[in-house]
């Protein structure tokens, strides 16, 4: 074991010995060491303190505790330089004591006890080795960052450690953590160190720019000045590629070495950034937030700080993660600044002004509580657990939890119960987001798999074609990556091709039925194949021409527009496989597809539509996906040639009818007997059971050229309903009242009360109003003059005759003198 002031022992395994003695973080190094042989700690040490590279191998020791250390860094090109300075120190090379694996390369050999790796593969060790056999210690480097792999790593870690491992020990690691909040949640002890007594003075600009557009122009002019007054390197940190290209191309004739670093630099061209001039010249290094934290530049006397990064955000209304330009924080602001200071006294130039600092918010908001959480999700499904059973540092939003689970439960990664199925299994495996795991391993055969991971592969990484207004076309990027294209970016191509070999490989592991890995050239494949890929990932996204060109609607809800001069904007469906979502959803990466290719994942409907003029029922089936109709046919219904023709078309033609009042009259006096009898077998002939019953009552009146609105309903009723019940029905509730003189009433049952009416003479010489159904449903009686007018309404007629009789006839006989008004018209 290493002691504070001295250097390691002279060991076989250990190389040269390496001194601490001008590193702040050796102070607390034997308290760090005691603090984790009790329990988990938490280090809190300033930038430049030397935690990164020289916690590991003091934890390490020969006879100590922690024999195997794990530890994560949340990038890759940290992970490589991390591994590479603690190799460096004690004399050796990467792959031996200490080693890395990032998503790229790796670095490691069996004498390999220090393992610097990235993010994602720690929880896919965690995911194929629960257990992390062999591993005493955790570290997770610069925790504060808060990307969603890391979170998930600490919580994965946490539930091992309390529910398998006990003796497993883990170590968070920052600059700017909440300690206190960290310590509860690993049930830590706090460690914290102090950092480089180097000053950086802090200037700020009087003005704040006012669109992220001015960031390249005002960045290039704070450098040059900069450059001028003051010595040393300078280190200007810029939100992405974008504006460090213009800001390159804006410093030419500088006096400086311009040089850029960020994630996506092949291996060699980042260790240049970071590596003094052999000529000892000055360097301006633009980089991402990528040299923010763990990375140390050396010569760095001077920090142009920009404000903004990119993050991942969860975009509502697509339900997609995309990259935003976001302000940082005060906490991220420190973290720049400190890069000036590490080696010597520095100068942080900040493009904002102080009023705007104090309105920044203090640290970064967690990638949890903003990303999109399929991969989380599908993760916690793989470790047996619930998202809200884990000790995560902030819980993952219930929305945003549920959206996942929706899309994890179509590409069919979940069961309806919420459990990891074996595709989902191997999905996890695979390593990619969950869309793309579900295209590969929707791959049918070796030139398919090979394609899917090539597709995978390109829209993981950054599109080749860089000029924003290159064609959305799919099939363009993959050409370029087969055969080269002028307009393609190399190293993006590289890149991808680097990506895609390590897919195939996954696939091979992911899946025992997926041969071994072929070259590039069996990746040959046509538009078909790839649209058909492309639907497996993003079965949401397909893409329906709307309204004017490049306007398009997607299966999943929503739309999105493209370049009307795209070659794609005039085709009638695109599987999209990219969006770009700023002021509103640009399509990015498309394919054209087939109706045909998406007839598995559609389904059809089918409804009939009555045509009155000829009597023909139609049937229109609507072949659906989502929200969009892809086919809609109208066809006649043929019995013969549709099973079931004849019920639909019998269920539309009774839209098509034409009730007289007669049918209305006779459905109404059923009803009434339903009501009055329930236990006998009156028929319900409600709409509702009319229209589910309209084959076997009307179905064999309907014929070809047959209108159902000639057909006489009220005959079509009667003929199925029971002689006996028919024969009750007109006794009970006969169509008329039989009066004197062979005089009628008609009766109306579809009043509330059933009124007969006739004119005033027909009902001389009744003396009581006449019952229905034996009196159980009341009558009303309307008495109407010659001109067929009510002039009384009445349920009690030998009561009017005695009563308000006499006011009507002496009414009507000045009206109507030619007609008999009878002082008691009960007596005839």
């Amino acid at each position: 074991m290493m002691r504070p002031g001295l250097c390691f022992p002279a060991r076989r395994d250990m190389g040269r010995t390496m001194s601490v003695s001008d590193l702040p973080v050796k102070h607390v190094l034997p308290a760090l060491r005691e603090t984790l042989i009790r329990g988990n700690a938490v280090l809190v040490a300033p930038p430049g303190a030397g935690k990164t590279t020289t916690v590991p191998l003091f934890l390490l020791g020969e006879e100590g505790p922690f024999q195997r250390i794990v530890m994560l860094e949340p990038r890759r090109l940290a992970a490589r330089a991390a591994a590479a300075r603690m190799a460096s120190l004690i004399g050796q090379k990467p792959g031996e004591l200490v080693g890395y694996r990032t998503r790229t390369d790796s670095a490691v050999s069996d004498a390999t006890r220090i393992e610097v790796i990235t993010e994602g593969l720690l929880v896919r060790r965690l995911q194929s080795d629960p257990g992390l056999e062999g591993v005493d210690l955790v570290i997770l480097d610069e925790i504060h960052e808060r990307s969603l792999d890391a979170d998930i790593a600490l919580a994965f870690c946490l539930d091992l450690q309390r529910a398998l491992r006990p003796e497993l020990r883990l170590l968070a690691m920052s600059a700017t953590a909440d300690g206190a909040r960290l310590s509860t949640l690993m049930q830590a002890g706090i460690v914290e160190s102090a950092g480089q007594a180097h000053p950086v003075g802090i200037t700020h600009s009087a003005r704040d720019l006012t669109h992220l557009r001015d960031i390249p122009e005002a960045t290039a002019r704070a450098v040059r000045v900069a450059l001028s007054d003051h010595q040393g390197d300078l280190l200007a940190f810029l939100p992405g590629m974008g504006e460090i290209r213009r800001v390159q191309s804006m410093l030419d004739g500088c006096g400086a070495t311009v040089l850029p670093l960020h994630g996506d630099l092949p291996p060699a061209e980042q260790d240049r950034a970071l590596r003094p001039l052999e000529n000892g010249g000055r360097r301006v290094v633009l980089a991402t937030s990528i040299a923010e934290t763990s990375l140390t530049v050396p010569g760095v006397r001077i920090v142009v700080d920009s404000g903004w990064r990119r993050a991942p955000r969860l975009d509502t209304s697509t339900g997609l993660t995309r990259l935003a330009t976001l302000r940082i924080s005060r906490a991220a602001a420190a973290q720049r600044s400190g890069r000036a200071g590490r080696e010597a006294p520095g100068i942080a130039i900040r493009l904002w002004s102080q009023a705007m600092e104090r309105g920044m918010a203090p640290f970064d908001r967690p990638e949890i509580l903003e990303a999109e959480l399929s991969g989380l999700v599908l993760d916690c499904a793989g470790w047996g657990a619930s998202p809200s059973d884990l000790p995560f540092p902030d819980a993952p939003p219930d929305g945003a939890v549920a959206a996942a689970r929706s899309l994890l439960g179509d590409l069919g990664a979940l069961d309806p119960e919420g459990r990891i199925t074996e595709a989902g299994r191997q999905m996890a495996r695979i390593g990619a987001h969950p869309r793309l795991a579900a295209m590969m391993l929707a791959a049918r055969t070796l030139p398919e798999r090979l394609l899917a991971a090539d597709i995978a592969a390109l829209l993981e990484e950054r599109d080749p074609f860089r000029n924003p207004d290159a064609p959305a076309d799919l099939m363009l990027r993959l050409e370029a990556l087969r055969h080269e294209d002028p307009a393609a970016d190399r190293g993006a191509l590289a890149r991808i091709r680097q990506t895609a070999a390590q897919y195939r490989r996954r696939l091979k592991t992911a899946s025992p039925a997926i041969a071994s890995p072929a070259p590039a050239e069996a990746s040959e494949a046509g538009p078909d194949a790839v649209a058909r890929l492309i639907v497996a990932a993003f079965p949401d996204r397909v893409a329906q021409a709307r309204g004017e060109a490049g306007s398009f609607r997607f299966s999943g809800g929503g739309g999105a527009k493209i370049a009307v001069n795209d070659p794609l904007a005039r085709c009638r469906l695109l599987a999209v496989a990219s969006l770009e979502v700023k002021t509103a959803p640009r399509i990015r990466l498309a394919v054209p597809v087939e109706v045909e290719t998406l007839r598995d994942l559609a389904h059809e409907t089918t409804e009939t539509m009555h045509d009155s003029t000829s009597g023909t029922v139609y049937i229109r089936r609507k072949l659906r996906l989502g929200a969009l109709v892809l086919e809609d046919r109208l066809e006649k219904a043929d019995p013969a040639a549709h099973p079931g023709a004849s019920d639909a078309m019998a269920q539309a033609a009774f839209a098509a009818l034409v009730w007289s009042d007669t049918a209305r009259q006779l459905r109404a006096r059923v009803e009434l007997m339903r009501t009055l009898e329930p236990d006998k077998d009156w028929p319900d002939w409600s709409d509702d059971a009319l229209t589910a019953t309209a084959p076997d009552w009307l179905g064999g009146w309907l014929g070809q050229g047959v209108k159902p609105a000639s057909l006489d309903v009220a005959a079509m009723l009667r003929a199925v309903m029971p002689w006996q019940l028919a024969q009750r029905l007109d006794k009970e509730m006969p169509t008329h009242l039989a009066l004197a003189g062979n005089a009628r009433a008609g009766v109306d049952y579809l009043q509330p009360v059933p009124v007969a009416s006739a004119r005033a003479q027909a009902f001389y010489g009744l003396q009581h109003t006449p019952q229905l159904a034996g009196g159980r449903i009341p009558l009303r009686l309307a008495l109407l003059s010659p001109a067929g007018r009510p002039v009384a309404i009445t349920a009690d007629l030998a009561g009017f005759w005695q009563g308000g009789w006499a006011d009507v006839r002496r009414d009507m006989r000045g009206r109507y003198p030619r007609h008999r008004w009878p002082e008691n018209p009960a007596e005839g």
